[in-house]
């Protein structure tokens, strides 16, 4: 006899777990299947890992620069291998937890791949083999996504990495080329920079980190190339040659075709949707361009089949698919109240130095949108928590619509601005205005103190510029 659920959600990670256990708050009986580890890529190697190198990285930059602070340090350095192994004893931990919050809300864990097997029915296997069926009233895919990969451009693992080899080198590469500048890309060009390497980042598109507002962006490649990378943007990498001593990239720009050698190559090229295998064959699930396509409470072409995260498509976020998991699972339980996700109030951040965070329409973006804008900014040289910091190179940019007052989207960089960039998500939930933000009390010091003189300074009202 097979296993009978409510709700069976095929993917542990952060959209997979995090339905689960909504599902089962909800008093369904509830079943996870996932393959390889809980928590998904997020948890053991994206979101937390990476952020623990960079960790690692911030402090030795403190360390090298203690003199600034009138502190003293004399041969600073750092174990390559130590802070790798920081870095997976957090994700091993937080796995961990995941695991016991499982447990806690009585969820059962099927180990294996799972895949749809008729109406109501998932097939689990355990190294190709059979290993059970499952039965569901409501099934969740949240089975994730991968890197993409290029042809020609094909990652080896030894010298040409994706973001797994990244998180856990054998050896600190003197030289490094990072293909595609999006968040993953910045993230690992930032983390090698800080620690010694020289890096190099090619970009297809005209600029780096190409989803953030152009002025944002801009200063960014500034900040970056000050600290000593180098960046190409416009221009493609068209293949790589690997030899013992490292590898040879052919790129391509309107000033025609370039050689760039380093020890290692880091892939970051975007992701791909983890749709095979999964028995949409002969179901009503829709696929374009790879992600299945849903509609506003995550349901497929299929009765009683959902997706959520990656698998769905753009943006790529944890908290994205933790959301949708939750949305997903109050509406198949009727929960009064529930609303369907508004892109726009997802927040997006990259752990670079310096940190960028930002939510809503770009400036550009609310323009082509048709919004008459009123605009503000904020240097954070003007902050003074920035300034006893030592950490001033940054900027909060709001945009407003002029007619309505209401935030149509707000753009950070600089220190802890991934933290503070909830202060406008709440903002926008709310569907706060000019006025109520105006008369929000910030305390002070803070840097979120730019925030609020941001807004000042799109109504004409700055006091500290």
């Amino acid at each position: 006899m097979a296993d009978s659920f409510d709700v069976v959600v095929i993917g542990g990670g952060p959209g997979g777990y995090v339905a689960a256990i909504r599902a089962a708050q909800l008093g369904m009986k509830t079943a996870v299947v996932e393959r390889e580890h809980l928590g998904g890529i997020c948890l053991n190697w994206g979101c937390i890992p990476t952020k623990a190198l960079l960790r690692s990285a911030e402090v030795f930059h403190l360390m090298k620069d203690a003199g600034a602070y009138g502190l003293s340090a004399s041969n600073v350095s750092f174990d390559l291998a130590a802070v790798v192994k920081r870095s997976r004893a957090i994700a091993a931990q937080l796995q961990a937890g995941v695991k016991h919050l499982l447990r806690k809300n009585k969820i059962s864990v099927y180990e294996g791949h799972g895949r749809l097997a008729g109406r109501g029915k998932i097939a689990v296997a355990q190294e190709g083999k059979p290993a059970g069926d499952l039965l569901a009233k409501h099934i969740i895919l949240a089975t994730g996504a991968r890197p993409r990969v290029l042809p020609g451009l094909e990652p080896d693992g030894k010298q040409v990495w994706t973001y797994k080899e990244a998180m856990t080198p054998d050896v600190m590469p003197k030289s490094l080329l990072v293909v595609g500048s999006g968040a993953i890309g910045m993230e690992f060009a930032s983390f090698y920079r800080t620690l010694g390497a020289q890096v190099t980042v090619v970009e297809v598109l005209e600029r780096i980190l190409p989803f953030e507002d152009e002025e944002i962006s801009a200063f960014a490649r500034k900040s970056f190339e000050r600290q000593g990378m180098k960046i190409m943007t416009s221009a493609t990498v068209n293949a790589l040659s690997r030899a013992p001593a490292g590898v040879t990239a052919t790129v391509t720009s309107a000033a025609g075709a370039t050689k760039v050698t380093a020890e290692r190559v880091i892939l970051a090229v975007g992701i791909t949707a983890n749709t095979e295998n999964l028995g949409l064959e002969g179901t009503g699930v829709k696929l374009d361009r790879g992600h299945i396509v849903v509609g506003p409470w995550l349901e497929t072409g299929e009765p009683g089949v959902y997706a959520i995260g990656d698998l769905t498509g753009a943006p790529w976020l944890a908290h994205k698919a933790s959301h949708e998991g939750v949305i997903c699972v109050e509406k198949i339980a009727n929960v009064p109240g529930v609303h369907p996700l508004d892109p726009m109030q997802i927040p997006g951040c990259t752990y670079c130095h310096p940190q960028i965070a930002s939510i809503g329409l770009t400036e550009k973006k609310a323009v082509e949108a048709g919004h008459k804008v009123k605009v503000g900014r904020f240097p954070l040289i003007g902050n003074g928590k920035a300034i006893a910091l030592g950490d001033t190179e940054g900027m909060v940019k709001t945009v407003f619509d002029a007619g309505t007052g209401a935030l149509l989207g707000a753009h950070m960089i600089g220190p802890e601005v991934t933290e503070m960039i909830q202060g406008y998500g709440i903002a926008k939930t709310l569907e706060t205005t000019e006025a109520e933000l105006m008369q929000t009390v910030f305390p002070h010091p803070t840097i979120s103190e730019a925030m609020h003189e941001s807004v000042l300074a799109a109504f004409g009202r700055p006091v500290h510029i």
